[in-house]
């Protein structure tokens, strides 16, 4: 099947004002101007302009949605979470599973291991256990542990080759063992959920260290400060060096506007827009899960009962426009933090942009950046 798709194109390597997408099967063929389409199909039928047309989505940090959750046993129900979001524009999504007893979460990944070998989800993310106790947030203090070689070996058997990232505090004993090991494996070391100060998170973080993203930055660490400036001054000084990526959790909940523009302009091109989204994402107010943790959702803000916020309840197209009209960046910076920049971060290759090769996936928007098409792999979803 081919398919010819005009509009305003907005991605890594192209940006035209009229250009088309060509399409066979589930890749894309060809991205070029209306003119050199019009050159190269002159007894053709011009498609008709569509409106804005963007890379499907990349969100690398996500437990779920419309009451279904990744950390289950049960593949049908993180099919149903992962459908959710292509649905609603993140065409790639990683399966992040929280902190729990072991046993939990070896099948926890087990179970997505089945999903991300047929391509419903691009890999599972472990976000825990392995964090400080003082910046668990919404994950469960009561199996949160130091980090362990022999379950870090468990959950990569478990994996068998799909855990693509891990969320680690480097203050913890063990850790450097730790990430080590995931690097061999090629996962990617993601630094949060740290009490620690600027001196041990900055070590830890490329060059130097195993870090080379930080897991949804100013959530789950102390606050920016002039004298402590701690991990979320080592983070920004890293991605301003293009060493590390931020993860910035873009809900208008999780962090202020003005700290959303902050990182943008500190860091261009160093910024992962990310939902952290859980059960509720999609879904009214009312009792959740995330993990072993019982989340209660109020006015569309998730929270464990000691009322720190328990994941997003937003889609990443909503995360996307919040950077734009929000946070006043640019709307192309903007679509790269929520399409190539979160995929080069995650190793994911084939996806987060639109160019020849690339899986066909695809976004039409309008002016103002609502959705009006989803095209994943070729097929239409929406």
């Amino acid at each position: 099947m081919s398919l010819e798709i005009r509009g305003r194109i907005v991605s890594a390597t192209s940006i035209f004002d009229d250009g088309v997408v060509s399409i066979r099967a589930d890749r894309i063929e060809r991205v070029r101007s209306l003119t050199d389409w019009v050159v190269a199909h002159p007894d053709s039928t011009v498609p008709p302009f569509s409106g804005t047309l963007l890379p499907g989505l990349v969100d690398i940090h996500n437990h779920g949605g419309f009451g279904h959750r990744f950390d289950t046993v049960d593949a049908d129900e993180a099919r149903a979470a992962a459908e959710f979001h292509h649905r609603r524009g993140s065409t790639t999504v990683l399966a992040s599973v929280v902190t729990g007893p072991a046993t939990d979460m070896i099948a926890h990944v087990a179970t997505l291991r089945a999903l991300a070998a047929d391509g419903t989800v691009a890999g599972i993310h472990a976000e825990g256990p392995f964090l400080a106790a003082a910046r668990c947030g919404a994950q469960d203090p009561r199996y949160l542990r130091d980090p362990d070689l022999e379950l870090t070996e468990r959950l990569l058997a478990a994996a068998d080759g799909h855990l693509r990232v891990m969320t680690l505090a480097p203050e913890l004993p063990g850790f450097d063992t730790v990430a080590q090991r995931l690097s061999e494996r090629d996962v990617v070391v993601s630094l949060g959920h740290s009490d620690t100060d600027f001196t041990r998170f900055q070590q830890a973080l490329r060059p130097n260290g195993f870090g080379s993203l930080v897991t949804h930055l100013a959530n789950g660490m102390p606050p920016l400060h002039h004298r402590t400036p701690g991990p979320v001054a080592a983070a920004l000084v890293a991605a301003a060096r293009r060493q590390v990526v931020v993860e910035l959790i873009g809900d208008g909940v999780h962090i202020d506007s003005g700290f959303g523009a902050l990182v943008f302009a500190t860091a261009p091109g160093q910024v992962a827009l990310i939902t952290d989204a859980m059960q509720a994402a999609g879904m009214p107010d009312g009792e959740y899960q995330l993990g072993p943790q019982v989340v209660h959702v109020v006015d569309g803000v998730a929270r464990i009962s000691n009322g720190s916020i328990a994941g997003g309840t937003a889609n990443l197209l909503r995360c996307l426009a919040w950077a734009v009209r929000e946070c006043g960046v640019p709307l192309r910076e903007a679509v790269l933090a929520a399409t190539s920049v979160p995929a080069a971060a995650a190793g994911l290759s084939d996806v987060g942009d639109l160019e020849a090769d690339h899986f066909a996936d695809l976004l039409i928007v309008d002016d103002n950046l609502e959705l009006r098409r989803v095209l994943r792999r070729g097929q239409l979803l929406t």
